[in-house]
């Protein structure tokens, strides 16, 4: 029975220990996920609700630029995706292992554009890409090659803003490549070493499994990162041109804020909800299954 009530004793010290952060998740996580759910049920006119069921849903799906938002979300995501992955595993792979100040500069570098603000690093761009007194602009005119308005053409505007987006924020995905490839055990490089294995059979067969966690950890938070991506569209193109840049994010944005469209733009929200968790399932399994 004694033991029984110092078990009971420890998990109520447990639970009490949990409860503030559990209280924060559900008031600031879990009810506004429920919230919107119920929101996009509704037709939302200033303090008015009305029932609506699922007509935000077809209003939506019968929408050219909601296809075309969401079409140019999963552009976003798959490219984002792959240019971090596979930028950060090379830059991560070729340095981890070199002389500590070379890898400390390495990282400062890379990751100098994740310390500034996303607002920040869009206003540089934005002068840089702007097509009357940009210095691309400046340059591109001094060369005798014209004008150059990469934002206001609708072949170019997608390449530029991923561009942008994916230098702002690969350096945080090679600190924790760099810092996953330091915790491998020493022990498999030096038996590699004795087989006489190259550089890129030591990459391919050591150092990439070995960090299968951490690859699964970073298309989860890019994933995530992309699908809310904003400022940057907001601050460079506005959309345009002709929706050519527009994400699920700044749809929803216009709905909620330009349009007063409440209850559409809780239903965007919950089918970013929705795509997050499609996208992001298999990676959580594949870690589990690790596990």
């Amino acid at each position: 029975m004694r033991l029984r009530n110092q078990s009971t004793k420890e998990s109520m010290t447990g639970y009490l220990f949990i409860l503030p952060q559990m209280l924060i998740f559900l008031i600031f996580l879990v009810y506004p996920i429920i919230e919107g759910i119920r929101l996009s049920l509704y037709q939302i006119n200033y303090q008015t609700e009305k029932f609506v069921g699922l007509s935000n849903y077809v209003s939506l799906f019968s929408d050219d630029v909601f296809f075309k938002a969401l079409f140019n979300t999963i552009v976003f995501v798959v490219c984002i995706v792959i240019l971090t992955v596979g930028f950060a595993l090379f830059v991560a792979s070729a340095v981890f292992d070199k002389n500590a100040k070379y890898v400390s500069f390495i990282r400062g570098s890379y990751y100098i554009p994740v310390m500034v603000s996303m607002v920040v690093m869009s206003m540089v761009w934005s002068f840089l890409l702007n097509p009357a007194n940009g210095l691309i602009s400046y340059f591109s005119k001094e060369m005798g090659l014209g004008t150059v308005n990469l934002l206001g053409k609708t072949q170019t505007v997608m390449p530029v803003i991923i561009f942008v987006t994916f230098v702002t924020n690969v350096g945080q995905a090679i600190i924790l490549y760099i810092a996953a490839m330091l915790g491998v055990s020493k022990d498999l490089f030096e038996a590699a070493e004795v087989d006489g294995a190259s550089r890129w059979q030591v990459i391919f067969k050591i150092l990439i499994p070995s960090v299968q966690s951490t690859t699964v950890y970073i298309v989860i938070i890019n994933i995530i990162a992309v699908l809310k991506i904003f400022v940057v569209i907001q601050l460079l193109t506005g959309g345009g041109p002709n929706n050519s840049s527009v994400t699920l994010m700044y749809y929803l944005y216009n709905n909620a804020f330009k349009y007063n469209q409440l209850g559409t733009a809780s239903a965007v929200g919950v089918i970013m909800f929705v795509i997050t968790l499609l996208l992001s399932m298999p990676q959580l399994r594949s870690l589990i299954k690790e596990k």
